[in-house]
């Protein structure tokens, strides 16, 4: 794109998000260690109504994962394999819940471009973006980091997923072709074939853009709609999820103002408010959401706390809580910390800390939040921040954990 924003995805033609990474120097990599061939397609699963992956009971407690355990818990690192001092798969890694020290263990490797993470309800399986131009979505069941197959997206540059709380579906974002998908997953964790995928072929891009760029698809607190957002539109999208089916239904639009550049949304425990990071025009805005209908309706532009121009912010962060949020800003090298009022109706901006790094990509908390974690993209590393739960404050936790092109840090 050319509104100097971050530019898109993809590895043929144009601008992409690698020319950001193609001259940086060969960052620390952790040891390789064996793993699985490239990955195979797993077996089909039905598309109608796949069995839960033993996704937990509503209300229930949920299965033990390998954080249960004390001592050290592990950490997963998404990058670019493709890149210039890029990574060689998902790095595997382990952490210090008291300290936040990070100490490398190696490397899954046989999967590309693993830029985005996210775990299964369970605790049991991961799943991996492959940000290619044939995109497509790996499942990889875990402690042993067996992959378990790759299914394709049917479009290009996939950047971000999440599954369902449900257990049973997995939803991806396209960004380079502007559309989401949606894959059944199996009671192994495997990935069937895809139920559905709708491209944003409406509004028109917004300036500066030359398509849709879909950049997040979550599922909203109440579980009853799954939302889009994407950068190219300038819009939010909020679809039905037939969980049977797996198919998508748009019920509702939230436009934000021409340019903004919309990239990531991250809702109030409440469920009725959401905080939107806006990656062209540099700024956030509270929403309000309606749970019956699914609509959003975006507030006023605030400030990201960076000053002039643009820092690229590109994720939010709120505690579980509801008192505070975090957001990254990767040009501006920070993250921005904002109160939560008025039971989630309004942020107000308190300070901005040096991430410690080069172009914070992606954050993330501990389970238990008293850590977070900030992947610097050109930098090539994870920095860690204690976190005050009183009044949130963030504290350097050591030096930052070198890991080649981090672009996601995963804690478990």
């Amino acid at each position: 794109m050319s509104s100097g924003a971050e530019p898109a995805r993809g590895s043929g033609g144009g601008w992409t998000r690698r020319r950001f990474v193609g001259a940086l120097a060969g960052a620390a990599a952790v040891t390789t260690v064996p793993a699985p061939a490239a990955p195979t397609a797993g077996p089909a699963s039905s598309p109608a109504a796949p069995r839960a992956a033993e996704a937990p009971t509503p209300g229930a407690s949920p299965s033990p994962s390998p954080a249960s355990a004390p001592g050290p818990r592990p950490l997963y690192v998404g990058t670019y394999t493709s890149v210039d001092g890029g990574g060689t798969g998902i790095g595997l890694a382990g952490y210090d819940p008291a300290t936040g020290r990070i100490h490398g263990t190696g490397t899954l490797t046989g999967v590309g471009d693993p830029s985005y993470l996210a775990l299964h309800p369970n605790g049991r399986t991961l799943y991996a973006v492959n940000e290619r131009d044939d995109g497509g979505v790996t499942a990889v069941r875990i402690p042993k980091n067996s992959v378990l197959g790759t299914r394709g997206t049917g479009g290009a540059a996939p950047c971000h997923l999440s599954v369902h709380p449900s257990g049973r579906w997995l939803l991806s974002a396209n960004y380079g072709s502007g559309s989401v998908a949606v894959h059944p997953i199996d009671a192994s964790g495997a990935l069937g074939e895809r139920t559905d995928l709708v491209t944003h072929s409406s509004p028109a891009p917004g300036p500066g853009q030359q398509g849709p760029h879909a950049h997040q698809f979550i599922t909203s607190p109440d579980g009853g709609h799954v939302l889009a957002v994407d950068l190219g539109t300038d819009t939010v999208y909020t679809y039905r999820l037939d969980q049977s089916k797996g198919t998508l239904t748009e019920v509702s639009q939230a436009h934000t103002r021409p340019g903004a550049g919309p990239r990531h949304l991250t809702f109030h425990p409440g469920g009725r408010y959401a905080y939107l990071a806006n990656e062209v025009d540099n700024t956030v805005a509270v929403c309000a959401y309606d749970p019956a209908t699914g609509r959003l309706a975006p507030g006023e532009a605030q400030s990201t706390g960076t000053g002039a121009g643009t820092s690229y912010p590109a994720q939010f962060l709120v505690t579980s809580n509801g008192s505070y949020a975090y957001l990254a800003n990767r040009g501006h090298n920070s993250l921005t910390r904002y109160a939560i009022e008025a039971d989630g109706a309004r942020l107000r901006l308190l300070d901005t800390v040096p991430v410690g790094g080069d172009f914070p990509r992606q954050i993330a908390f501990s389970p238990d939040e008293r850590l977070l974690f900030a992947a610097n993209q050109k930098s090539g590393s994870v920095s860690v921040f204690h976190v005050d739960g009183g009044s949130g404050e963030l504290r350097p936790a050591g030096e930052p954990f070198a890991s080649p092109v981090a672009v996601c840090a995963l804690p478990l």
